[in-house]
């Protein structure tokens, strides 16, 4: 019989998040309320949390992650759930059995199969140097 044997693959899977660029590793069993700020970094959510969260990195919402807040964020990556709004400055993905209920302002919004989004998704409009082809002209050559 192999007691502990969950923990060591705990670990391993806990190891492979730790890096220089993690702030914040919050797990199960623990249950927050606030604001968070971090200037730099990345932070990952495996727990109860309800509040604002504002991070110049990537916030990973992991799949035992249950957030009820406001999320500021250059990526946000969901795989557990959120009901909030979501501000991501690059891109947000929502992957497979995540959900995300509220409003998104992201240039970049993907979703897995499998994933759920309910809410408004607002893209900003694209700089001059992405914007499409005006096609209007295409047949007056």
């Amino acid at each position: 019989m192999n007691f502990g044997g969950g923990k060591n693959r705990r670990k391993k899977e806990l190891a492979s998040w730790v890096d220089d660029d993690l702030v914040g590793l919050v797990e199960p069993g623990m249950e927050l309320e606030g604001v968070m700020r971090f200037s730099s970094g990345n932070l990952r959510m495996n727990a109860h949390y309800k509040g604002e969260i504002h991070c110049q990195g990537m916030v990973v919402v992991a799949e035992q992650g249950e957030l009820e807040a406001e999320i500021h964020a250059k990526a946000v990556s969901i795989s557990g759930k959120v009901k909030g709004a979501v501000h991501a400055s690059e891109r947000l993905e929502i992957k497979e059995n995540g959900v995300l209920v509220g409003d998104v302002f992201t240039p970049c919004l993907m979703v897995e199969p499998g994933g759920y989004f309910d809410g408004q998704c607002h893209m900003p409009a694209a700089t001059t140097e992405k914007a499409p082809a005006d096609y209007s002209d295409a047949g007056k050559r």
